[in-house]
C-alpha cells in the first residue's frame, strides 16, 4: 500500500488507493452557516429571546433533534420550539431565495475528483429535502453519487450511522475513505466511522480533542485538492 501526503502528526494518512471522498454539506460545500446563524438569532430576537453565541456554535453540526434538546436546555421548559423552529425556516429560505453560495473551490473539488474518477459521497445532518434541494441550487447535486441525510439514518451525527451509510451506498470499506468535514460533531461521526478525516474549520476552531481525530485541519478546499492531487499522482506512477 502506497500511503500519502501526511497532514498531521496524529498519523494517519489519506487512504491509498483512496476508494472515496465523503463530503459534509452546510459550512464545507455550501456557505449556509452564517446564514442559519442569522436565521437562529432573528427567530430568538422575534420571541423576546436573546441567542447566546456559545449556544448558537454548540448548535453547528447538529441534527435537528440534538439542536431541539440544547435549545430547550438553554431557554428551559416554556420556550416555544415549534414556533421557534417555524420562525428559522422562513427566515433562513427567505435567506437562501438569492441563491446558495458555495464554499471556495467546492465546485471545483468535486469537479476534478469525478475527472479522476474517485467516488463521492455526502453525509449531512440537513434532512433530504432541504439538502436535495440546496445541491440542486448550487449546482452539486449531478456532481455527487450518493446523499446521506439526517432523514435517511436512525442517528445523527456525532454517531458515525451517516458515513458508514455512505460508504455502504458507495459499496466501499470506510477505512479506504476520505472524510472532510467542518464541524465537531461531523469530525467525530467520520473518525468513529473509521474513515480518515480531514478538517476544513467554518464557524468552529478544532480543539485538541478534534485536531487528534483528524489526519489534518487545512483552511480551504483548494488546500484539500492539491494534497489529493498529489496523492493521486503518486499512485498513478
Amino acid at each position: 500500500m502506497v500511503s500519502c501526503l501526511i497532514l498531521s502528526p496524529t498519523a494517519q494518512m489519506i487512504p491509498s488507493p483512496l476508494a472515496a471522498v465523503v463530503f459534509d454539506m452546510d459550512g464545507l460545500l455550501l456557505d449556509t452557516e452564517t446564514l442559519y446563524r442569522t436565521a437562529l438569532f432573528e427567530a430568538c430576537a422575534d420571541l423576546g429571546r436573546e441567542m447566546a453565541d456559545a449556544l448558537h456554535l454548540s448548535l453547528v453540526g447538529a441534527p435537528k433533534d440534538a439542536a431541539a434538546a440544547l435549545i430547550m436546555a438553554h431557554f428551559g421548559p416554556d420556550f416555544p420550539l415549534l414556533q421557534f423552529d417555524a420562525r428559522c425556516r422562513v427566515i433562513f429560505e427567505d435567506l437562501c431565495g438569492a441563491g446558495v453560495g458555495l464554499k471556495p473551490g467546492a465546485r471545483d473539488l468535486l469537479a476534478f475528483l469525478k475527472g479522476r474518477g474517485v467516488p463521492r459521497g455526502l453525509a449531512t445532518s440537513t434532512a433530504r429535502e432541504t439538502a436535495e434541494g440546496h445541491l440542486r441550487q448550487a449546482g452539486l447535486f449531478d456532481l455527487l453519487d450518493v446523499l446521506v441525510t439526517r432523514t435517511d439514518v436512525a442517528f445523527g451525527k456525532p454517531h458515525p450511522e451517516t458515513y458508514l451509510k455512505a460508504a455502504e451506498l458507495l459499496g466501499v470499506d470506510p477505512l479506504r475513505c476520505l472524510a472532510l468535514e467542518d464541524s465537531h460533531n461531523g469530525v467525530r461521526a467520520a473518525s468513529a466511522a473509521g474513515m480518515a478525516t480531514i478538517m476544513v474549520p467554518d464557524m468552529l476552531q478544532p480543539t485538541d480533542e478534534i485536531r487528534s481525530l483528524c489526519i489534518g485541519v487545512v483552511g480551504s478546499l483548494e488546500q484539500v485538492q492539491f494534497a489529493l492531487e498529489d496523492c493521486l499522482s503518486v499512485v498513478e506512477k
